[in-house]
């Protein structure tokens, strides 16, 4: 029996989520300099129409088909996400209520008791495809201004079926899977999935391209505060989709996500405020926005489990972390994240990650066992820390395969000329500008 109201209620997080992607096209345009918006912005479109094909014939399938007990590929079995409802076309057919006994069906092909009391299976596939979309769109940002466009549309498709897709596998495939069973490891939207995934990925890709010109020489400032200003309100919108609509219900724990989504990115916010005022003697727009989506980063592997005292906590800790990151340790180490995907994301998600640990109340945790604050116990905590150390392996061992086997196949380099990069790659490489008037160096 279908539950409409859980129904409606996925269709529309679904909706937000997909919203997710253009709003960081936004957040990160407004972050490049001028000559680059166009490029950085279709970056991350280009994840859209990546992901919106790839889910479909094979993602989703790798990701949660099968029955979960190989750790990696549940679903290599029936490629395309139609393999697990393709045996149900003919019991359809010809039904009075096709639909019910369709979606029905193929909520219990996928072996998931709450999906086949709930809502149709086939939500899910385009809800899931919606997360990978702003994953995969997450990582450009490390590599703005001076990677191949070319080289971007070889590694990125190859990133969500090889490191995307069996991550998501191991931490939400269910029984057998290797962070969420195995080692008993919670992430209830995307810590370590999303989160540490991306960011560790952009660090990879922005170290196999190489540093921008000037990097340490020159200052890069965003071009258009209101466009990152903008992005960011989108991607806070969006994210209650995100968080709220990982429960799989409209129910309490729904509710709960999304209250601790608002209380953690408020205090974020003003954590960094506070930090800027300490560090450089004033707030800023920029470093508002910025300070909200890190609420928002480090919230989401906790967001239905903790309280909102908690939230607000954890909200507090993210911004002085991931400020320090951004402005102290990309410096000393010398790594050109462009637009910081790896400050923010993967530092953030660590963060959350191991947060979820500590204040993680038990009656709420997906595996009866609770936080360190409640219960006394260093179990979650330790799984935590060990789930977040096999994501970082699986990721960075991947991802950097990938990379390098792209780099080789575009003739060792992934980065444009120098003198391409100098006129700046919206010209270079899409032959249009965003502000055709303007003539100037930035």
């Amino acid at each position: 029996m279908l539950d409409t109201g859980s129904t409606g209620f996925m269709i529309v997080c679904t909706m937000l989520v997909l919203l997710m992607t253009p709003g960081l096209a936004f957040f990160y345009g407004g972050l490049s300099r001028r000559k680059n918006v166009v490029n950085t912005m279709i970056m991350t479109f280009l994840a859209i129409g990546v992901v919106g094909v790839v889910w479909v014939i094979a993602g989703w399938s790798f990701a949660y088909g099968g029955d979960g007990s190989i750790p990696f590929f549940g679903g290599i079995d029936q490629i395309g996400c139609w393999g697990a409802v393709s045996d149900l076309l003919a019991e359809a057919e010809g039904t009075p209520d096709a639909f019910a006994v369709l979606s029905g069906a193929a909520a219990l092909a996928l072996d998931d008791p709450e999906l086949a009391a709930g809502y149709p299976a086939i939500i899910d596939i385009g809800f899931q495809m919606a997360f990978a979309m702003i994953t995969t769109a997450i990582i450009t940002g490390a590599v703005a201004g001076r990677m191949k466009f070319g080289a971007l549309c070889a590694f990125l498709p190859a990133w969500v079926l090889l490191v995307y897709a069996p991550l998501a596998h191991m931490v939400w495939g269910g029984e057998g899977s290797l962070i969420g069973e195995m080692i008993g490891a919670l992430d209830f939207a995307g810590g370590d999935v999303v989160h540490i995934s991306s960011g560790l990925t952009g660090l990879i890709l922005c170290s196999l391209v190489g540093k921008r010109k000037g990097f340490g020489m020159m200052s890069y400032r965003p071009h258009n505060v209101p466009f990152v200003v903008l992005g960011a309100t989108l991607l806070w919108f969006g994210w209650f989709g995100f968080n709220g609509g990982s429960e799989f219900a409209a129910d309490g724990v729904a509710a709960l996500a999304v209250l601790n989504s608002v209380v953690a990115s408020a205090a974020a916010l003003l954590s960094w405020m506070i930090v800027e005022r300490v560090k450089v003697g004033k707030p800023t727009l920029v470093g508002a926005a910025t300070g909200l989506v890190a609420g928002l980063v480090v919230i989401t592997p906790a967001a239905g489990f903790v309280e909102p005292w908690a939230a607000i906590v954890m909200g507090l800790i993210v911004s002085p972390v991931c400020y320090f990151a951004i402005s102290v340790c990309k410096k000393r180490i010398g790594y050109d994240d462009a637009l910081d995907a790896f400050g923010c994301h993967c530092v953030g998600g660590i963060v959350g990650g191991i947060l979820t640990g500590l204040f993680c109340v038990p009656e709420l945790s997906w595996t009866d066992q609770g936080g360190l604050l409640y219960t006394g116990d260093v179990g979650l905590l330790g799984a935590q820390v060990l789930g977040i150390l096999v994501t970082i392996v699986f990721v960075v061992v991947l991802s950097l395969v990938i990379g390098t086997i792209v780099k080789a196949l575009f003739g060792g380099s992934l980065r444009v000329s120098e003198e391409e990069e100098a006129q700046g790659l919206d010209v270079a490489e899409h032959g249009e500008s965003a502000y055709p008037a303007y003539t100037g160096l930035d």
